[in-house]
C-alpha cells in the first residue's frame, strides 16, 4: 500500500474513533451532525458502536498489512451507504428531519470511496493465507441470517426490534447498517480465508465493547414488549464478543501475528 494512502486510511480510523467517542459521550458538536431529531442517548451510543466497529475493522487490516482484507470493508461501505443515501434523499423533504444535504454528500462520497476501495483491494495479493476455521464459517453464516432478519425488520419499520426506543426514520437507517454488516460477513463466508475474518471479528468486538454496559443498564426499565429483544441482543453481544476474543487473541491457529515490516511503495 502506498504510504500516503496508508496515512489517509489511518486518519479515517482516527476520525471514526473520535466520532464514536463523541456520540458515546453525547458531545453536542458531534450529535448535531446526526440528521434525525428526537434521538435519545441509547441511539447515540448505538451510532458510536458503528463508528467503533468501522474503525476497528479497518485498523485490523492496516496493522496486519493485508490490503486484500480491505475489500470487505469497501463492500460494507457500499452496502450501507447506497440505500441510506436513497432513503435520506426520500425523507429530506419531511419537516421531522434536520437539513440533510451535508449528510447526503458524506454518504454519497462514502459510496464512491467504498466502491473504489473494494475494486482496488480485490486486486491485491493475499498475505495471510491461513484458512478460516470451518466452525467460524458456519458462525458467520448464522450472523448473516440473523443480521438480515433483524435489519430487514427494522427497514420495514417493525416495532420492538431494538431493545430501546428509536424513531421510525432512524430505525430504518440502523436496519440498513445491519444489512451492510450482513454483506461484510457474507463476503467472509464466500471467501473463507482468515484474512477475510479478522476484520469482521475486530469490528464486532469493538461494537460489543461499546454496547454491552449500556445494554445491561436497559434491564432496569425494560418493558414486557422489549424484554425478549433485549435478552436476545444481550446474548448476541456476549457470544460474539467471546468468539472474537478467542479467535483474535487465544486460538493458536488464528490469533494475531504481526507481519514483518514490508517495503513502502
Amino acid at each position: 500500500m502506498n504510504r500516503y494512502f496508508r496515512l489517509f486510511m489511518l486518519f479515517m480510523c482516527a476520525v471514526q474513533a473520535v466520532m464514536g467517542v463523541g456520540f458515546f459521550l453525547g458531545v453536542p458538536a458531534v450529535t448535531q451532525l446526526w440528521p434525525f431529531s428526537y434521538t435519545n442517548q441509547m441511539s447515540y451510543i448505538f451510532i458510536s458502536s458503528i463508528f467503533a466497529a468501522a474503525a476497528a475493522s479497518t485498523l485490523w487490516c492496516l496493522l496486519k498489512q493485508d490490503d486484500r482484507a480491505l475489500a470487505g470493508v469497501g463492500l460494507d461501505y457500499v452496502a450501507i451507504f447506497i440505500p441510506v443515501s436513497v432513503y435520506l434523499f426520500q425523507t429530506s423533504s419531511t419537516s421531522a428531519n434536520r437539513p440533510l444535504p451535508p449528510f447526503l454528500i458524506v454518504t454519497g462520497m462514502s459510496v464512491i470511496f467504498g466502491f473504489g476501495l473494494f475494486l482496488w483491494a480485490r486486486r491485491q495479493p493475499i498475505r495471510d493465507t491461513r484458512p478460516m476455521p470451518r466452525i467460524l464459517r458456519w458462525i458467520f453464516a448464522f450472523f448473516v441470517i440473523a443480521l438480515i432478519i433483524a435489519g430487514g425488520r427494522m427497514v420495514l419499520k417493525e416495532p420492538n426490534v431494538l431493545p430501546w426506543t428509536s424513531t421510525a426514520a432512524a430505525t430504518v437507517v440502523y436496519g440498513w447498517m445491519f444489512l451492510g454488516a450482513a454483506s461484510y460477513f457474507l463476503y467472509g463466508v464466500l471467501f473463507p480465508g482468515w484474512y477475510n475474518a479478522g476484520g469482521q471479528l475486530a469490528g464486532f468486538l469493538a461494537y460489543d465493547l461499546v454496547l454491552i454496559v449500556p445494554v445491561l443498564g436497559l434491564y432496569q426499565n425494560a418493558t414486557e414488549a422489549r424484554l425478549p429483544s433485549l435478552i436476545i441482543y444481550t446474548l448476541v453481544l456476549i457470544i460474539s464478543g467471546l468468539l472474537a476474543i478467542y479467535y483474535l487473541f487465544i486460538n493458536p491457529a488464528t490469533r494475531m501475528r504481526w507481519p514483518r515490516p514490508a517495503p513502502v511503495n
